[in-house]
Parts: structure tokens; C-alpha cells; sequence
């Protein structure tokens, strides 16, 4: 975790999948539903989009494929994010779905390059909040989000095997 980071938040899959099927509940209820389609921002919108996709029965996904982090270091500024492919047309009747809005800097270029689009992010961080049309959870801006994808399960051994293996052995 950086030094700017302070805290994680550990998302597990059956809270990423909970979280984003309130998202869709939001998304019905939104004035232009029924969307034609969605574009993922990728990486971390590929997953929620496909959430998305079938609970709302969208079978048209694009991409916009933006980088914006470099490890742990998110680009403070739109003009430093990298794009590598964007989306087709200004976002009119789509639904642009993204993981997490950060500082915004992200959420203000696909902005500018998808300004007819509803978007709609999983996560939000009061820098980046504004920018989006939807979310479901905000976090401390201080917070680093771990999500399950960037996780790999791993056994722990109980506690007392632990503790016998720093324990002096008895005489």
C-alpha cells in the first residue's frame, strides 16, 4: 500500500457481486433505462460490466481501455492516463461501468470523450464522487480497495500451529 493509502478495503467476490447487483437495482430506476449497451472501462470495470450485462439483459459491451495506475500510483491528472483504445461514438444510450471512481481523474476523461454516457461505478471516493451518475459504496479517499481479482486464496494455518512453532521447545 502506498503512503498516501492509509487503510485497505478488502472486497471479497460475494460482496463485489452484492454490490454491484444494488448498483443495477439504481440502473432500472435511472431516467435512461433501458440502455443500449455498455462500455467497460477496462481493467476494473470488465468484471462489474458483465454483472451488469446479465442482470439488465444487455448483450452489446464495448471497451474503453484507459490506464491510469501505475502499481499503486494512480496519475493525479487526465492528461497524464494513458488511453490505448476508446469507445465508439459519445456515449448516447450507453452505460459506461467502471469498479471504482479514485480522484477523478479517470472519470473527467471519459467524461470528456463520453458525455452523453450514464456512468455507473461499484466504489467511489469523495475526490472522484461528482463524476459519477451512480455508485453504491463511498470510501475514505485515504483507502486502498483490494479487490478480489487482484487477491489469491493461500491457507492459513490455525493459530495454535503458529504458536507452537515460536514456542521454545519444552525441557
Amino acid at each position: 500500500m502506498c503512503a498516501t493509502y492509509k487503510q485497505d478495503f478488502f472486497v471479497s467476490w460475494e460482496e463485489l457481486h452484492r454490490d454491484t447487483r444494488q448498483l443495477c437495482q439504481m440502473l432500472l430506476r435511472d431516467p435512461a433505462y433501458p440502455f443500449e449497451g455498455i462500455i467497460a472501462v477496462t481493467r476494473g470495470g470488465l468484471i462489474p460490466a458483465a454483472i451488469v450485462a446479465r442482470e439488465l439483459d444487455i448483450r452489446l459491451i464495448d471497451t474503453v481501455c484507459i490506464a491510469s495506475y501505475e502499481g499503486t500510483e494512480a496519475r493525479e491528472r487526465s492528461e497524464n492516463l494513458r488511453l490505448i483504445k476508446p469507445a465508439a461514438g459519445d456515449g448516447q444510450g450507453m452505460l459506461l461501468v467502471d469498479d471504482l471512481v479514485d480522484t477523478g481523474a479517470t472519470a473527467t476523461r471519459l467524461r470528456e470523450m463520453l458525455p452523453h454516457a450514464t456512468f455507473a461505478t461499484v466504489y467511489a471516493k469523495p475526490e472522484g464522487r461528482a463524476q459519477v451518475d451512480h455508485c453504491v459504496r463511498t470510501v475514505t479517499q485515504d483507502t486502498w480497495i483490494r479487490f478480489p481479482w487482484d487477491m489469491e486464496l493461500s491457507f492459513a494455518p490455525p493459530l495454535i500451529e503458529q504458536e507452537q512453532r515460536h514456542r521454545p521447545p519444552t525441557p
